[in-house]
């Protein structure tokens, strides 16, 4: 089993005064990576969120950062579902530039239902559980 990978070419926009690109568009590419792994194996989902039948919500993420991206360079990341049932995903992400890790991430999505109070909990649907299993590290 293997890991979603999204490939991102970094932009001026995305760098600061000092040239590398600044933290915050880690979480940005995360964000871009997930998507994307939903229009590719689970775009049923998709078109619930866009109905405003399901609300996919990050409950939490994460970053540790190890070396440094500029401006142009080709940026690797790849998603790996650590976790998922009930109504939670746990993500992990990889960050490499030329095959070397220069950050490492983590998110928790809850998929939620809106009601005339707020959200509620409600199941992963199915072509998301099937779609994790098959990008999930085996664990043994």
């Amino acid at each position: 089993m293997t890991a979603y990978v999204y490939r991102h070419r970094v932009t001026f926009d995305e760098t600061n005064v000092v040239g590398n690109v600044y933290f915050a568009h880690y979480l940005h590419w995360q964000g871009h990576c997930r998507e994307r792994f939903l229009a590719d194996h689970a775009p049923g989902v998709l078109r619930a969120v866009r109905a405003g039948d399901l609300v996919l919500a990050t409950v939490s993420c994460e970053m540790t950062y190890y070396a440094e991206c500029f401006a142009l360079d080709e940026v690797e990341v790849a998603m790996t579902p650590r976790d998922f049932g009930g109504h939670r995903v746990v993500m992990d992400f990889d960050f490499r530039r030329d095959g070397r890790l220069g950050a490492r991430g983590s998110q928790v999505v809850a998929c939620l239902r809106r009601t005339g109070s707020g959200t509620e909990p409600v199941g992963l649907p199915a072509e998301l559980v099937e779609a994790l299993r098959a990008h999930a590290e085996s664990r043994g």
